[in-house]
């Protein structure tokens, strides 16, 4: 893709209206100053000193401040957060993106999901998770599936972020699955896109991004990552393919399949399949976030009428610039896309 095409497709962003439905998560840092470490009294172990503190939407909220960093003129919030202290944080910091939360619901049957990351310079340390262990009560539920009715309409796509793998416990439960497809069926709106860890072997009727363990374990479960099945067998290209294809005919439509350094295939729901490479980057990088930089690429670029290919590249490209961003989920912005060397 040369620049004057990405300058076009880029162009359009802010003419674009995008809804996100998921799992919108609290990612909070705490900075810890090594030399400040004092032993705990009671313990006798070292208790770590935090000098600063950050946070910034994650999850679902990566996808958005992505998109907004993108310039995507219109976002929108689907879900819920929790009536407490990371809920108000999540808020505030989708507040300050310019995100619309009128189908963000506060209830106080749940917790606000969040990740806490303590941070050592760049070195993250193990990670504290707040997440919901109960399945979705039905009334939340009934809330959402209207939610995605009412803002069908008014979207140019609705992006599915389904992040949490214990079965009905995040916002996209298997009902709500069930409305996405149908929503799918009627193409309300044109362009609805998936990515789910655990689950994307369950959806139809929409675009489906997952990497190359997910969709290989969508039809051989050995493959599975989470589980550790197999984690260092490197699924070959043509059993990627394969599965890949397979994913298109069930959902009737095309498939993204990501393949980290190497980029991404994709996978037309005639069966055609197109390897569009990714950008070579030199030096440190930190992957966190980068699918859903990814993501936010792509999904952008088809709303601005790019091809399944330019999609990719935009979503590679954008990916690319995010990794370099190190100790944080990074974003890329029109401008420095532009303005990178290598397209």
């Amino acid at each position: 893709m040369d620049t004057k095409r990405l300058a076009e497709i880029l162009g359009q962003f802010p003419s674009k209206a995008i809804a996100v439905v998921g799992d919108f998560f609290l990612d909070q840092y705490w900075l810890i100053d090594e030399s400040l470490n004092e032993p705990s009294v009671e313990t006798g172990l070292d208790a770590y000193q935090i000098v600063g503190r950050r946070h910034a939407p994650g999850a679902a909220g990566t996808v958005v401040n992505n998109l907004k960093a993108l310039g995507i003129g219109k976002l929108i919030a689907v879900g819920f957060t929790g009536i407490d202290g990371e809920g108000f944080e999540l808020r505030q910091a989708l507040t300050q993106l310019g995100v619309e939360q009128d189908l963000l619901f506060a209830v106080p049957k749940r917790r606000t999901p969040t990740y806490t990351k303590p941070m050592i310079g760049d070195r993250e340390l193990n990670r504290f998770d707040i997440k919901n262990h109960e399945a979705l009560p039905t009334e939340i539920e009934c809330e959402i599936e209207r939610a995605l009715d009412a803002v069908a309409e008014n979207v140019d796509a609705l992006i599915v972020m389904d992040q949490v793998s214990q079965r009905n416990c995040g916002v996209v439960t298997d009902r709500i699955r069930n409305k996405i497809a149908e929503l799918g069926q009627k193409r309300r709106p044109s362009i609805i896109y998936a990515d789910s860890r655990q689950w994307i072997s369950e959806y139809s009727n929409v675009l489906i991004k997952c990497n190359n363990y997910e969709v290989v374990g969508a039809f051989y479960p050995e493959y599975d990552r989470l589980t550790g099945s197999l984690k260092d067998a490197e699924p070959d290209d043509s059993l990627i393919v394969e599965c890949g294809k397979k994913m298109s005919a069930k959902t009737n439509r095309p498939v993204f399949v990501t393949l980290g350094a190497r980029g991404q295939y994709v996978i037309g729901k005639d069966g055609e399949v197109d390897l569009v490479p990714a950008v070579k980057v030199a030096g440190p990088i930190d992957i966190c976030g980068a699918g859903d930089a990814t993501t936010s690429g792509i999904v952008a670029s088809l709303c601005a009428s790019a091809t399944l290919a330019e999609a990719a590249a935009v979503g590679n490209r954008v990916a690319s610039i995010t990794i370099r961003k190190l100790g944080t989920t990074g974003t890329a912005t029109p401008e420095e896309l532009l303005h990178s060397s290598e397209y």
